[in-house]
């Protein structure tokens, strides 16, 4: 049974960088064909993906936050974290950590495995 957990601050100033990490277990980051995602939903909104981390190091991101993200990984940890910069209260959300097969999905049946969420909020 693989389990995702997020860690990070629950509180972010606006303009600056949101950091958090996902503890990986009961399965490998680098185990063939899994991507390994960030995904947020807003508060009233739908899932947002926001970029992943493959099982070979590549990165992908949403085109619309590429020029803020930054997505690495520790293997020796078998974490991933995500650096989202510049943040704006628009950036408000509770932030997951979530493997799939596929990267971009906007539904939770596009993940086999997900993390329970952490709320991050930036004031206005």
């Amino acid at each position: 049974q693989v389990q995702l957990q997020e860690s990070g601050p629950g509180l972010v100033k606006s303009s600056q960088t949101l950091s958090l990490t996902c503890t990986v277990s009961g399965g490998s980051i680098t185990t063939n064909n899994y991507y390994w995602n960030w995904i947020r939903q807003p508060p009233g909104k739908g899932l947002e993906w926001i970029g992943a981390i493959g099982y070979s190091g590549n990165t992908h991101y949403s085109p619309p936050l590429k020029s803020r993200t930054s997505i690495s990984r520790d293997t020796s940890k078998n974490q991933f974290t995500l650096q989202l910069s510049s943040v704006t209260p628009e950036d408000t959300a509770v932030y997951y950590c979530a493997r799939s097969q596929y990267v971009g999905g906007t539904r939770w049946y596009n993940y086999d495995y997900r993390g329970q969420g952490t709320q991050v909020t930036v004031p206005s």
